[in-house]
């Protein structure tokens, strides 16, 4: 066996499609999650923490913003790897769990279907079905691209991050577009305080996804101006005009949403770093 040192960073954007499911989904990933998930990958994952999801702004679903959480973590080795696939436990992933984030369609056909799947099929649901793909991106383990705010300090205040990932129809004609069109856009909005991007790695669990973006703001308010006024000032690219499939809207982001653009609205803390605070599943009384 070989393994790879390969220091990554890796985030999964998770939906919840009904308030009927947000406390079930809660209670799956307090009570049967996160100790499955320490009990396997603590001698090779240094942070795993979930960061819950502010509500969406008003016309924030044109952008493919999930409701849940963001799962964080920073990977010393490759976990995917063949070197890794025999485990002592298999993980508990009922089938409900990808009905309650909207990988698979709300129905008890679509649950037996997926009934006998392991946790690494569920998560590959999605994108294929009709219904949005499993975010999944790993990434390098720092930012690649600083933009915007270099200097910041938490002293500076609190920050409402809009942290999203983007698709390309044409990889080389989206990037080009991301590089001299959007980036300089957002560089200049005077609400935009902080701007950070990396690529997308596609050979650790094959992300579809090209580049990971978060720009932060005051709040939610300064998020609507800036957006309010992209709707006018950029133009929809030739890339845009070109895949009407994957890029179904005239106004930005252009790209079809939960399927080209998928991101969420979130704070600067964690609601569980779980490596270090998760105790057990300890209920209100």
């Amino acid at each position: 066996m070989s393994f790879e040192f390969r220091p990554m960073r890796s985030l999964i954007f998770v939906d919840c499609v009904r308030e009927e499911y947000r406390h079930r989904l809660q209670h799956w990933l307090y009570n049967t999650h996160i100790p499955d998930s320490i009990s396997k990958f603590t001698p090779y994952c240094v942070k795993y923490a979930f960061y819950n999801a502010l509500p969406v702004p008003p016309g924030g679903e044109r952008f493919g913003t999930r409701r849940m959480q963001m799962t964080e973590h920073y990977w010393l080795i490759n976990e995917m790897l063949p070197e890794m696939r025999n485990n002592a436990f298999g993980e508990v992933m009922p089938p409900e769990v990808l009905r309650w984030q909207g990988m698979l369609p709300d129905s008890d056909e679509a649950i037996a279907q997926m009934a006998n799947m392991t946790g690494e099929e569920h998560r590959s649901s999605g994108g294929d079905n009709g219904c949005p793909p499993f975010v999944f991106a790993h990434v390098p383990i720092n930012w690649e691209e600083d933009f915007k705010g270099a200097g910041r300090t938490v002293k500076d205040g609190p920050n409402y991050r809009w942290q999203f990932v983007l698709r390309w129809p044409c990889e080389k004609t989206g990037e080009k577009w991301f590089h001299d069109v959007m980036a300089p856009y957002f560089q200049n909005r005077p609400e935009v305080t902080r701007f950070l991007s990396s690529r997308i790695y596609h050979d650790v669990v094959g992300c579809q996804f090209h580049r990971l973006v978060e720009l932060w703001f005051e709040g939610p308010d300064e998020w609507c101006t800036a957006i309010e006024a992209a709707k006018q000032e950029l133009a929809q690219p030739e890339w845009a005009k070109e895949a009407p499939e994957a890029a179904p809207q005239a106004q930005f982001p252009f790209l079809k949403s939960n399927f080209g653009i998928v991101g969420m609205f979130l704070t600067d803390y964690a609601a569980s770093d779980n490596m270090t605070q998760f105790r057990g599943n300890f209920t209100m009384r």
